[in-house]
């Protein structure tokens, strides 16, 4: 126990950055509150900063030590964070700014996939100016999504060239880039890294169209099976691929990975969130419990790496 206060002792003032300005703003508080709290109730001297605004006088007048960062979508996951806290010489939760930048951005996340021959589905990129029809020929049923939003925003499936056209004009609201991603059909999983370790796996049931928006934060009848089902061979399959897409971005901390199993059960890559939700629908902190960590011993996990900088 004595070991552990002095371990907390030694984080000093923590900020759980939170809040923001991007489409997760929303999601970014009710994920911050709940680390605040959890941090506080475990002994950590943590405050609760909203990064809506002067979040540099904000940090500065506080005296903060080190930065938890909740801060989900753009300004906390593509890297700007990460470098300002880098500039100001604060420690910080989990990936560093090109990580970050590279996790945040689904595009180029493929191509590092892809370039060491890691299984991700085919995409294309959309413009006003596609030729709807030939995508969906070539791609067949699609996935419609902003390059660089998260927690499903923006995202459609489409069969069709007109849904195509439709979806795309959905997505590009919330971003300039917007890709259209071939289809897998089959079970989704889930799978959280802490530090250096592959936590037990999770597989979502939802009865909506796909794992969206209201299944991740509002539905109630969304299913989670952790851990996931699968044969000790799977499970061992997905836990290395896991771990290799997220080291091949220089991923570091903690973070979660997404995963769809096709029909001949095979895995394909979907996207690292380097800045996973802690809500009480989120996926990490019940990976987290899986692995025999409260939701508190997470946290103090999580923070306890930015001692090591």
């Amino acid at each position: 126990m004595n070991g552990k206060l002095t371990t907390i002792q030694r984080l000093g003032r923590v900020a759980v950055v939170m809040g923001g300005n991007s489409a997760e703003r929303e999601v970014s508080l009710k994920s911050g509150n709940a680390v605040l709290l959890a941090l506080l109730e475990t002994g950590v001297d943590a405050v609760g900063v909203d990064a809506e605004s002067d979040l540099i006088g904000q940090l500065q007048s506080l005296g903060i030590k080190r930065v938890f960062n909740v801060l989900h979508g753009r300004g906390g996951e593509d890297g700007k964070l990460q470098g300002l806290l880098e500039f100001m010489q604060i420690p910080y939760t989990g990936s560093g700014v090109l990580a970050s930048a590279l996790a945040m951005d689904k595009v180029l996340t493929k191509r590092v996939w892809q370039s060491l021959g890691l299984s991700t589905p085919a995409y294309q990129m959309l413009s006003e100016s596609s030729d709807w029809s030939a995508i969906i020929a070539a791609l067949g049923t699609a996935v419609v999504k902003p390059v660089r939003e998260g927690s499903s925003i923006g995202m459609s499936i489409v069969s069709t060239a007109k849904e195509l056209q439709q979806a795309h004009a959905k997505a590009a609201a919330y971003d300039s880039a917007v890709m259209a991603e071939q289809y897998i059909s089959g079970p989704e999983f889930s799978v959280s890294i802490l530090g250096s370790e592959v936590l037990p796996a999770i597989e979502l049931r939802t009865t909506h169209k796909f794992y969206d928006y209201e299944a991740k934060y509002i539905a109630n009848d969304t299913q989670y099976l952790c851990p996931a089902p699968l044969s000790n061979a799977a499970r061992a399959e997905l836990s290395d691929l896991c771990w290799r897409a997220f080291t091949a971005i220089g991923c570091k901390g903690w973070g979660r990975v997404d995963v769809m199993r096709d029909a001949q059960e095979r895995f394909w890559l979907l996207e690292v969130n380097t800045v996973p939700g802690m809500t009480d629908h989120s996926l990490v902190p019940m990976a987290a419990r899986a692995h025999g960590l409260s939701f508190s011993d997470l946290l103090v996990q999580v923070l306890v790496d930015t001692l090591q900088e």
